[in-house]
Parts: structure tokens; sequence; C-alpha cells
């Protein structure tokens, strides 16, 4: 079953079921960019992450913590929590900037996801609070 995970603000987070798409440019460890966009593919469970921001490429770069540095125990915790205050901010459009948190994360903890998308929902999560000093649920993030 392939499910739809859509967080649109300035910034935006896709997590949906594999498509292809010539628009974005193949690299070695399947991410794929194309001006602002990083897409991570998970083709054997048919989920995908895409994100699209101005300064998440770079800050990706210069701070992201190297693939298997976290287990995938640890992303997936990390995530969890997370994406339910995110989701929490998202009900409420009058009490938090509705311009940050448009849509809510289709994030099931019963799904595996792999690595990779963990990897990177993790990564941008931790730069979504950092760059916009904001704390998402009981573990603040830092680099």
């Amino acid at each position: 079953m392939k499910k739809l995970i859509t967080v649109l603000t300035v910034f935006s987070i896709v997590l949906a079921g594999c498509t292809s798409s010539n628009k974005f440019v193949k690299s070695d460890d399947k991410t794929l960019v194309a001006n602002d966009t990083i897409r991570i593919a998970n083709d054997e469970l048919e989920y995908e992450v895409i994100i699209i921001d101005g300064g998440f490429n770079s800050w990706f770069a210069a701070y992201a913590r190297p693939r298997s540095y976290y287990s995938q125990q640890y992303l997936e915790a990390r995530n969890r929590i997370w994406v339910q205050e995110w989701n929490a901010r998202a009900r409420q459009p009058e009490t938090y900037n509705s311009s940050l948190f448009e849509m809510q994360i289709d994030y099931q903890n019963n799904i595996d996801y792999g690595y990779e998308v963990n990897y990177m929902l993790y990564n941008y999560l931790t730069y979504f609070q950092l760059t916009n000093n904001i704390k998402l649920g009981g573990f603040a993030a830092r680099l």
C-alpha cells in the first residue's frame, strides 16, 4: 500500500508512494536533487521523502551527521515524537503559525519506512527546529 505524507509550508516534505519524475537528477546514493529539492526513495517499501526548501540542501551538507551515525530505532523514536507535536500544531492554526504548520505529516508508527526515509525526515525536522527556533516535543534538536 502506498502512503502520502505531506507538509506544505515555506518548506515541504512529502512522504509518498514512489513515482518517477524526469525533473530530478540522479546521484550515487539515491538522493535526487533539482534546484532546492531532495528526493530519497525506498523502492522496496514504496515510500519516498521529498524536501523542498531553499536552505535545507546547504544546511544538510554542512551539519547533518553521516549516515549510520544514528540507529534506525533512534531516528524513529525522535521522528514519532516530533511528528506528533508537528501534527498537534497543524491542527491548531489559530494558536501556531499556520504558514509553518500548513498540513499534518502522516507518519505511522507501525510502518517501517526504512533507514533513508527516517534519516531524511529526522534531519529535516532538526533543521526546521533549529532555523525557526522551535522545539517540537520532548527532545530538543541539536547538532
